[in-house]
């Protein structure tokens, strides 16, 4: 699912972009990936877990992402780099479409500029849009 474009103020009074990653941000998205994941014990892979990724692999994988009726992620771009991103899945079945699957990732150097919440922000606003989340 494409999501509306949104600016914002950093807490250090940077403007901040939050959109859609297209196909064109693949080899930022797998840049972004592999130093993201090697700055914190808290992502779900190491750097070197993203080595068999390939661009054609990511390309897809945000083509699939923008058109998934049920998934949407967000990109946040800082001075023209990628900053963060951020993703959630609604689930679709009877017993768990009450249910959603989030993920975020961030930067160190953006850690502390209110990036994170306003993800979060965003995200919960897409769930309140959709409905039957709790």
């Amino acid at each position: 699912m494409l999501v509306t474009e949104s600016k914002f103020t950093l807490r250090d009074g940077r403007e901040a972009l939050l959109r859609s990653p297209a196909e064109d941000d693949a080899a930022d998205m797998l840049d972004f990936l592999k130093r993201a994941s090697g700055e914190t014990e808290f992502l779900l892979k190491y750097p070197e877990e993203f080595d068999d990724f390939t661009m054609e692999r990511e390309r897809k994988l945000l083509s699939d992402m923008n058109d998934a009726p049920n998934q949407a992620m967000f990109a946040c771009v800082v001075d023209g780099k990628l900053a963060g991103n951020c993703m959630i899945a609604f689930m679709t079945t009877l017993k768990e479409r009450h249910r959603a699957r989030v993920a975020i990732g961030l930067l160190r150097d953006y850690w502390g500029l209110g990036i994170g919440t306003r993800m979060f922000e965003e995200m919960f606003r897409l769930a309140r849009e959709r409905g039957g989340i709790r």
